[in-house]
């Protein structure tokens, strides 16, 4: 064998070793130089989907021992009832062992009366984080005086007769208006900057060994989702006029750069019903505490659609985002794969979808279903 193919077999040697190293110790380089990762560009993968978080987001974990150097000034928050008690124990269940047992992050739980003591009893026992349970102020959850009930009941009963889910229910529009512009106001919640709101009922499906609360933080996110979808138009006929009245009297409050084009296909004039599924979301309250957003959400009080019509916080939340901020601060997390049925968000990246142990199954990932908005977030 001669001197230079010699040499050029210790070099090759060299690099496959030096490979094989980084592949066992770096996240990142094992994702870049994957088979599936490398294919992915000849198949006209979205970027949503070739996008890694970064190793320093992946904190070493010894068993269940916390070894998190940074948290962010986080919780969680629960919505929901006493009786909606076995479907939470089942989601903190989950988000517990998937996530929150390597970070313990608190949580904040919330509702409209008092919580039972069976109620603390049984989510007491999942997790070893800070629990604080809150009862909602009467003004921030009923039906304000202001609301004329005649016009709002007239509202409900049609919408019964179209069939439309949640049309005659009140407590439903509570719900909504709470959590579009109350919930970040509650006093458990003032000390916290970050939330991640979790529903009874619903499942993780991979594990989460990221803090998506310090990505976040440290890439000037303000909001983040895994399900985008279509609204249904007969639930909110009125809103988009609004908002571009609002955005009349308010241009100043538009960002450069924003996400228009998410939520309409005509520059603006009509509402394509695009929106964040809010039932999942991760989101800086700054951004709800700030300026822009509460005059935007007064406003659309003052007009009474969460009453008469049947506004749901998912487009409120939506609009407000991707037209207050810009683009660029809106994270669509891949990485999570996330379900509250009957849609599921599956890893659209194979080696994700392997590497955090998912129990989705890919092909029934809503991200490619007609009713999905992906594709309008992947062209902004």
């Amino acid at each position: 064998m001669n001197t230079t193919l010699r040499y050029l077999l210790a070099v090759f040697g060299v690099v496959i070793t030096v490979h094989y190293v980084l592949s066992f110790t770096h996240t990142d380089y094992r994702r870049a130089t994957s088979l599936n990762s490398l294919t992915s560009h000849f198949k006209g993968v979205t970027p949503a989907d070739i996008t890694p978080i970064p190793d320093r987001y992946y904190p070493p974990f010894s068993n269940e021992s916390l070894t998190v150097d940074h948290r962010a000034n986080a919780t969680f928050v629960i919505l929901a009832r006493n009786s909606d008690i076995d479907g939470t124990v089942r989601s903190i269940r989950e988000i517990e062992d998937r996530f929150n047992r390597r970070f313990r992050y608190p949580y904040v739980f919330l509702n409209e009366e008092s919580f039972s003591d069976d109620f603390k009893k049984r989510v007491s026992v999942l997790s070893a984080a800070k629990m604080e349970f809150g009862t909602i102020p009467r003004d921030h959850w009923y039906q304000p005086s202001s609301i004329d009930e005649k016009k709002a009941d007239a509202g409900r009963n049609r919408m019964v007769e179209q069939g439309i889910i949640y049309g005659g229910s009140l407590s439903y529009r509570n719900m909504c208006r709470f959590n579009s512009g109350f919930f970040f106001r509650h006093p458990l919640m003032e000390k916290y900057r970050w939330y991640w709101r979790i529903e009874p009922d619903v499942h993780f499906h991979c594990d989460i060994r990221f803090d998506p609360f310090a990505y976040m933080e440290e890439n000037n996110k303000v909001y983040a989702f895994t399900i985008a979808m279509y609204e249904f138009e007969k639930t909110i006929p009125s809103l988009w006029s609004h908002v571009k009245d609002f955005i009349k009297l308010h241009p100043e409050y538009l960002a450069k750069d924003n996400a228009m084009r998410f939520l309409s296909d005509t520059g603006g004039d009509t509402y394509n019903l695009c929106h964040f599924w809010s039932n999942f979301e991760i989101a800086d309250m700054s951004f709800w505490r700030g300026e822009a957003y509460t005059k935007f959400f007064e406003y659309l009080d003052d007009k009474g659609g969460f009453y008469y019509e049947r506004w749901g916080d998912a487009p409120v939340h939506s609009i407000a985002a991707a037209l207050f901020a810009p683009a660029s601060q809106i994270q669509f997390f891949d990485q999570i794969g996330y379900e509250h049925n009957p849609y599921t968000h599956c890893p659209r990246n194979e080696d994700t979808w392997k590497e955090e142990k998912c129990t989705c199954d890919p092909k029934r990932n809503f991200d490619y279903d007609g009713y999905s908005c992906m594709s309008k977030w992947d062209q902004v």
